[in-house]
């Protein structure tokens, strides 16, 4: 299975030894996402709610370059510097998403590249 890389001027571009996204097959593997504006690619602001709606505007931006949508999103990972958060993740996620949810995990943790709050990666499975 061949694989095929992921990319979109509508997200931002990778800050490492990276792809937005990766292809195999039907399933796509979304790289983390922070809140960084595409064309500045500088954090959208300090609140953490505009941070939030900025990465899922970003993550919307790489599924819908590898043929997808949020809602073909199977897998989300969420990392958070505060899990006090949590509930504001929640309301901004629901914009985004219908139902049948993703699976997803929220992990409290230490560090953000540029200093974000959050970063989301995910795993989709495209329509066949």
């Amino acid at each position: 299975m061949a694989k095929s890389i992921i990319q979109t001027d509508k997200a931002p571009a990778a800050i490492g030894t990276y792809s937005q996204a990766v292809k195999a097959g039907t399933t796509v593997y979304l790289s983390g996402q922070i809140p960084l504006v595409p064309a500045t690619m500088e954090l959208v602001s300090q609140d953490f709610a505009e941070q939030a709606t900025q990465v899922f505007e970003n993550i919307k931006a790489v599924c819908e370059a590898a043929g997808g949508t949020p809602n073909d999103l199977v897998k989300v990972n969420i990392y958070l510097l505060d899990l006090a958060h949590f509930a504001t993740v929640n309301e901004i996620m629901s914009k985004y998403f219908a139902k049948p949810y993703p699976a997803r995990a929220a992990i409290g943790i230490k560090e953000l590249p540029k200093g974000a709050q959050i970063e989301i990666d995910g795993v989709m499975e495209l329509p066949e």
